[in-house]
């Protein structure tokens, strides 16, 4: 955890961002020095860059566009954000196409996917690379157009660390479409020429609407590509993993405001039948959580989440916090409830919920106490279809 001092500094930074767009450039220096120390660092991503993208108020893209790139020593590349974010219809037809992913898991399926999509049907003779983490990769391994190019990035780094985690890109005849990844710090670093870089401002494409990022995603696609219809999707395989009537994941993505209070998650695990497979996570406090909320003859999984994810698409139902795996069961089209706590605005909401093919349940856990909530899950659960 970020010292009280840095905290408390990354939140009047926070503040100003917030309340004028502008800030004293005593305060900004005090947070990039210390961003310097992992705690800093951790703090500024946690308190300002993530709080000013989860608002989705379109004038804070160009305000988060002048405050980062102030705190690396670099302004000009405010400047160069505010030209690429504007949409602008490709007219290239390249011999590879680049797709950065989003990092998380879950923005993976509900963002990058979409663009793996349209990217598949716009450049059918070209080469696809989903560009990002071998985790993601496991999510549409089994796709044969959808090629890997490793990107690592550590989500609980140094400032420094996560910036020299950029790609470059410029292999010939290319192009690199950017769904809005951390890997370029949302648009301000560049991996590529200009020319050949599409970027989607999730933060702000889209407007005051309250539509999906699936559904943005897809739009700008069609814009930018002439793509219409792109669509989430998964393609993992499925070896190793037993079925199961119900999955569930208890994962907040190191988010500890997604999840509620105990004995929430043991009263949960209660309502649903014995074959039920549970993930484990990817943390020993998120394993420990879910083996001590089981109930008799129900199983854990521990393992790739593109493995979990072939597991969703099997199931006939699946429940848990918001996150991958309720994006993965809404592609899937498998009825789910997804358990939405921790939003920040009621855009976030919007935002993030998953919609798809098959009934979706999404409860809004800030709305309700914890009774209320697994009374609603009881009536979709029961019976089971």
């Amino acid at each position: 955890m970020a010292s009280t001092s840095e905290a408390s500094a990354a939140r009047q930074l926070l503040e100003c961002c917030i309340e004028s767009g502008k800030w004293p450039s005593t305060l900004r220096d005090e947070v990039r020095r210390n961003a310097e120390t992992l705690e800093g660092s951790r703090a500024f991503f946690s308190i300002v860059v993530e709080r000013l993208a989860d608002l989705f108020e379109p004038r804070l893209s160009s305000v988060y566009a002048r405050l980062f790139s102030e705190l690396i020593g670099q302004p000009e590349l405010a400047e160069r954000y505010e030209r690429i974010r504007q949409p602008r219809v490709c007219k290239q037809n390249p011999s590879k196409v680049f797709v950065l992913s989003r990092v998380t898991l879950g923005a993976d399926v509900a963002v990058t996917s979409v663009v793996l999509d349209a990217a598949k049907r716009r450049f059918p003779g070209a080469e696809i690379y989903y560009a990002g983490a071998r985790k993601g990769w496991g999510l549409f391994a089994e796709d044969p157009r959808i090629q890997h190019r490793e990107v690592s990035y550590g989500r609980t780094g140094l400032l420094a660390d996560r910036l020299a985690a950029r790609p470059e890109l410029r292999d010939a005849d290319s192009i690199v479409i950017d769904p809005d990844s951390r890997l370029t710090q949302l648009g301000l670093l560049p991996v590529c020429k200009d020319h050949d870089y599409y970027f989607f401002d999730s933060r702000s494409y889209g407007g005051e609407s309250n539509s999906t990022l699936s559904e943005l995603a897809a739009r700008w696609c069609a814009e930018t590509f002439e793509i219409k219809g792109a669509t989430p999707f998964i393609a993992p395989g499925l070896s190793g993993v037993s079925p199961a009537d119900v999955t569930v994941s208890l994962g907040v993505g190191e988010n500890p405001n997604k999840r509620l209070a105990d004995p929430f998650e043991k009263n949960l695990l209660t309502l649903l039948p014995a074959d039920t497979l549970v993930d484990e996570g990817g943390s020993d406090e998120e394993a420990h959580r879910v083996r001590a909320a089981l109930k008799p003859g129900q199983r854990t999984f521990k393992g790739s989440f593109a493995r979990f994810a072939a597991a969703i698409r099997d199931s006939k139902f699946y429940v848990g916090y918001d996150s991958a795996g309720g994006h993965v069961a809404s592609v899937c089209g498998v009825p789910l409830v997804s358990i939405f706590a921790g939003s920040v605005s009621d855009r976030m909401f919007e935002r993030w919920k998953p919609s798809g093919l098959g009934a979706v349940t999404v409860i809004r856990a800030d709305n309700y106490t914890a009774s209320e909530i697994l009374e609603q899950a009881a009536a979709k659960i029961h019976p089971l279809p």
